[in-house]
């Protein structure tokens, strides 16, 4: 009698004992398999847009709060329209945008038009690129020459060094000052230097 129920005890406690350890391994393997799913649920959806690399020089920078530099005041006005164009063609806007200080004697358009019948469309062209960077560069002097100092050079007799590699005399003819032989008609201050208005081309010359 006491062997039979002994062994209903024994029968009474197995099973459930053998449920709950094959309810253990259920939860464990459902543990396990929710730890490899979770990754994929936080992963972020958030798509990451491409920044496209501005490849373009410092005169593509669109500043509107600082003072206008050189090529700025130059597209600002009518008269150096075609100025501007040659400017874009000959591939130099960079060098009228430094920190200076620079020197630039800008050609009104009717400079150009005292050209040779063709020169302008000649020179824009690409294959003439570097000629008219050559003759774009005798125009700016790298370096800082107000009125008073341009004057200072006159009476010391001293030539502009250009970004050509030339030089350009000052001269003075009664209270008008003139540059490579043409007139300085206005000028105008700027955030890099000075912008000296004339009325003709400064061609370089052979020397």
């Amino acid at each position: 009698m006491q062997s039979n129920y002994n062994f209903a005890i024994e029968i009474k406690y197995y099973r459930p004992m053998k449920n709950f350890n094959l309810l253990l391994i259920i939860v464990f393997a459902f543990s396990l398999t929710a730890c490899k799913e979770t990754p994929k649920e936080q992963t972020p959806t958030t798509k990451v847009e491409r920044t496209e690399v501005n490849t373009k020089g410092q005169s593509a920078v669109d500043d509107k709060v600082s003072d206008p530099n050189a090529l700025q005041v130059a597209k600002s006005l009518d008269d150096f329209k075609t100025l501007v164009v040659a400017i874009k063609a000959a591939g130099v806007e960079d060098a009228l945008v430094n920190a200076g200080p620079l020197t630039v004697f800008a050609p009104v358009n009717g400079a150009f038009d005292k050209l040779p019948k063709g020169t302008v469309e000649d020179l824009l062209k690409p294959e003439n690129k570097s000629k008219l960077a050559f003759i774009l560069k005798n125009h700016v002097a790298p370096a800082n020459f107000p009125i008073k100092t341009l004057e200072k050079n006159v009476r010391k007799n001293r030539k502009l060094f250009m970004a050509s590699g030339k030089y350009l005399e000052v001269t003075k003819k009664g209270e008008d000052l003139y540059v490579g032989g043409t007139k300085i008609l206005k000028t105008v201050k700027v955030s890099n230097g000075w912008v000296h208005v004339i009325g003709d081309i400064l061609v370089p010359s052979d020397k």
